[in-house]
């Protein structure tokens, strides 16, 4: 795990080229603590830079950047290609192999461009995110792995071409001029995160996952495919899995194995995270069941038991016979985290795990350096219970006769939020306790949106998981990428859709940067193992049938899981990785979130709505609303906001200092 940095382009001296590279990859540091380079073509005006977290090869012949062997192609690669070795075994059995100087991944990926060309990428089972220079013909390709697990962004600043594996390496470029892009901002907050290929600046992108971007000497850029999730679900339609569910079980169960035994491969010391629930459990069994010695296991616990996990966690360890670390956190540890938050995610973002997964993963860095993860599992086996909740919502809004559903949507939102919440509260004594609400007004300005978006069911889906709606002054209503039908997949069941938009939307663009950014921070390298692309294409294949019955998910991952850990152990309903943000907003956070809060400051930045987010505030205080998660993605941007205009903080590194 490492990360890369560079640009194209400029009017520089190649010292001066090198000096810039080696302060945008310094900015980078906590990626890769071990290592670090550059490199320059002068001619076509290219500068790399790296830093390394040394995992694979520990020795100087992993050193990027890196030349193949014939010197055609440079590179500066970020994550790990797991089947290095079959490949190596490949070329070399084609009578095309170099030379090779050590045992890296690295140098086994030159020598696949150099004997496939581009088309090397479709064989890498893995996580990267690669820079590469074709010295031939003069152009940089940057490739994105097929799950967007590794970070890439690109873009322009005046006439130079700026790359990185994190937003703040652009920071240490001379030529680049942040500008909030409002569009993207307005994305952020209704879905807490900005995806792809939006970034909170104007004209940088994310490479979206499964692509490359090439870009030639005299900056021309164009974006080719090499593995389409659309395509993958389609294809996963077209060609449904025909055997029994045992049949199913078994081929689940020999990917799996392979996966996790692919993700076991490293020169330094690896563990699993652990929380006790179906993904991480199942992870550790297959690693436990391919270790010669006790795996090393790490959870997170808190004293409040509705957050707690820890106990189950450590009831699974138990049964596995794994070596496992625990970690009770209290509020003060975790509120320690907060102030650094802006600098761990580099641009605004605001799923509030955040907290307790940087927490896990600084644990886990001082027993290991590489961490298995269950990321993934809810996506690709339906275990989300807002899939659910969309479709009896859905049904419901099926039973109110079309002709009326826009009218009573305007009806709706005629009435503020805030006179609503006050009716309900006047009729609450005489309100049977079923139909209590907390926050009605603001669910029923939810359902009117649900209401206006008529028989759309997409629509319907991403009004019940959208929070802010016209929140940001001056920004316009930007379509989601992942609604666009001239791209997005053709699936006709909704609960598969709705897996679809997770897989291109919410895994890569909240659930991969929460786990990659909290990760980094301390220099730990994070694997998937269910997201290694064969599994992906294998779960598509499978009727919905043997993932979800009767509102409950993943239920060929539990069958398996079974045959390792008893299921008492196991089922439970699904917590998540939460903390008691509400409680905290009102207590010991209280004060920060007041001076982020303030309407004169919101008023002076010009960017939000600031009445209504005082409002929510003031309502959140008086213990009328339960909005934390809206708050927090305030609370988010304006501490980010907040560390821009910080001294020396345009690196990690320094922002934590």
């Amino acid at each position: 795990m490492c990360g890369l940095a560079g640009f194209l382009g400029g009017a520089m001296s190649a010292d001066q080229r090198r000096d810039v590279a080696r302060r945008m990859a310094d900015c980078l540091r906590h990626r890769g603590p071990d290592d670090s380079g550059e490199w320059v073509d002068s001619r076509a005006g290219l500068a790399f830079g790296f830093r390394r977290l040394s995992i694979v090869d520990l020795s100087p012949a992993g050193h990027q950047p890196m030349f193949s062997a014939s010197g055609r192609y440079v590179i500066v690669f970020n994550g790990e290609v797991y089947n290095f070795e079959a490949i190596r075994e490949e070329i070399v059995k084609a009578g095309l192999a170099p030379d090779f100087r050590g045992h890296s991944d690295t140098e086994v990926i030159l020598a696949a461009f150099e004997a496939w060309g581009l088309a090397a990428v479709k064989h890498f089972i893995g996580m990267f995110a690669i820079a590469l220079w074709d010295r031939e013909r003069q152009e940089l390709h940057l490739i994105r792995d097929r799950m967007g697990v590794k970070p890439l962004y690109w873009g322009r600043a005046g006439e130079t071409i700026l790359f990185a594996s994190q937003l703040n390496a652009f920071q240490a470029h001379p030529d680049f001029r942040p500008v909030i892009d409002r569009n993207a901002l307005a994305l952020y907050f209704r879905l807490t995160y900005v995806p792809a290929p939006f970034t909170i600046y104007e004209g940088i992108a994310k490479v979206s996952p499964g692509t490359i971007v090439t870009i030639s000497s005299s900056g021309d850029a164009h974006t080719d495919v090499y593995w389409s999730a659309a395509e993958a679900a389609e294809r996963g339609l077209a060609n449904r899995f025909r055997g029994t569910f045992e049949d199913a079980s078994r081929a689940l169960d020999a990917l799996l194995r392979d996966a996790v035994r692919l993700r076991m491969i490293a020169d330094v010391p690896l563990g699993v995270f652990l929380s006790g629930g179906i993904d991480s459990s199942i992870v550790t069994a297959y690693m436990q069941a391919q270790s010669t010695a006790p795996v090393k296991t790490f959870s997170i616990g808190s004293p409040d038991r509705e957050y707690d996990e820890a106990r189950y966690a450590a009831n699974v360890a138990r049964h596995l016979g794994t070596q496992h670390e625990e970690l009770y956190v209290s509020a003060d540890e975790a509120l320690n985290v907060i102030p650094n938050l802006p600098a761990i995610y580099d641009e605004p973002f605001a799923d509030s795990s955040q907290i307790p997964t940087y927490l896990v993963s600084a644990m886990a860095r001082r027993h290991v350096t590489v961490c298995l993860s269950g990321d993934g599992g809810d996506e690709l086996f339906g275990g989300y219970h807002h899939y659910f909740l969309a479709e009896r919502t859905r049904a419901k809004i099926a039973r109110i006769p079309r002709m009326m559903r826009r009218p009573a949507a305007r009806a709706i939102s005629a009435v503020r939020k805030e006179t609503w919440d006050a009716a309900f509260r006047v009729a609450k004594p005489v309100t049977p306790r079923s139909l209590r609400q907390n926050r009605p007004g603001e669910r029923l300005h939810k359902l009117a949106r649900v209401l206006a978006a008529g028989d759309d069911e997409d629509a319907i889906y991403f009004e019940v998981v959208s929070h802010w709606r016209s929140l940001v002054l001056g920004a316009g209503e930007t379509s989601l990428p992942c609604l666009d039908r001239s791209r997005r997949a053709q699936l006709p069941d909704p609960i598969e859709r709705m897996m679809y938009f997770d897989q291109i939307a919410y895994l890569p663009d909240d659930i991969l940067v929460k786990v990659d950014r909290a990760s980094m921070a301390v220099s730990l390298e994070a694997r998937e193992p269910l997201l290694d692309h064969r599994l992906v294409e294998f779960a598509w294949s499978l009727p919905l049938s043997m993932k979800v019955k009767n509102g409950r998910g993943k239920l060929l991952l539990r069958n398996l899981l079974y045959q390792h850990v008893p299921r008492e152990l196991v089922d439970r309903p699904k917590m998540g990785f939460g903390i008691p943000l509400g409680d905290w907003l009102r207590g010991p956070l209280r004060g920060w979130a007041e001076s982020l809060l303030d309407g004169a400051r919101i008023r002076r930045e010009g960017f939000l709505d600031a009445t209504r987010v005082t409002e929510m505030w003031r309502a959140h205080l008086t213990g009328h609303s339960e909005e934390q998660s809206y708050l927090w993605s305030v609370l988010m941007f304006e501490a980010w906001m907040e560390s821009r205009n910080a001294p020396a903080t345009n690196c990690f590194s320094e922002a934590i200092a």
